[in-house]
């Protein structure tokens, strides 16, 4: 499928449309489509992701076979 021929025929269908519904959900696709997903995220949950990335910055890491070892 020839994506330039798809962004025409919805353009078109876009130009033609008199239903602010079509219009707005159209929009709505792109702006949700741009944002960032950490901007979704609860303070709790961009807290926590900071904090371990500070971890991991300051070499607070382990080594996923060996942390797996002591579970099996």
């Amino acid at each position: 499928m020839d994506i330039q021929l798809e962004k025409i025929t919805l353009l078109n269908l876009l130009k033609e449309t008199e239903r602010l519904l079509v219009t707005t959900s159209v929009k709505n696709v792109f702006v949700k489509e741009k944002k960032d997903w950490y901007e979704e995220l609860t303070e709790n949950q961009k807290n926590s992701l900071e904090e371990s990335l500070a971890e991991a910055d300051r070499g607070e890491v382990h080594d996923y076979k060996a942390f797996i070892k002591t579970y099996l």
